[in-house]
């Protein structure tokens, strides 16, 4: 079995920034297999959403909401991918997964809460 142990969330001001980090451990095949890690996120009453994802080929992807202002970044050598947000907005409020897909397989952190707020 492979874990994600997510870290980094909490309250922060409309403007400030925040920097998610994801560690995975586990099965040493799968995570030498890893395909691709990559945040999500779900606000309260919708449907969780795709931030940014990096894969082992290509560059990152993000959604539209978040270009220009979030940043994706995988440490291989850590397991660990980290999401580095800046100029955060109230509609970011959300809670964050990790997500990891190894081996055909896909993994997902137990989430961790934004909150953008004055």
């Amino acid at each position: 079995q492979v874990q994600l142990v997510e870290s980094g969330g909490g309250l922060v001001q409309p403007g400030g920034s925040l920097r998610l980090s994801c560690a995975a451990s586990g099965n040493i095949f799968n995570i030498n297999a890893i395909s691709s890690m990559g945040w999500f996120r779900q606000a309260p009453g919708k449907q969780r959403e795709l931030v940014a994802i990096i894969t082992s080929v290509g560059a990152p992807n993000y959604a539209d909401s978040v270009k220009g202002r979030f940043t994706v970044t995988r440490d291989s050598a850590k397991n660990t991918v980290y999401l580095q947000m800046n100029s955060l907005k109230p509609e970011d409020t959300a809670v964050y997964y990790c997500r990891m897909t190894s081996a055909g397989l896909t993994y997902w952190g137990q989430g961790t809460q934004v909150t953008v707020s004055s």
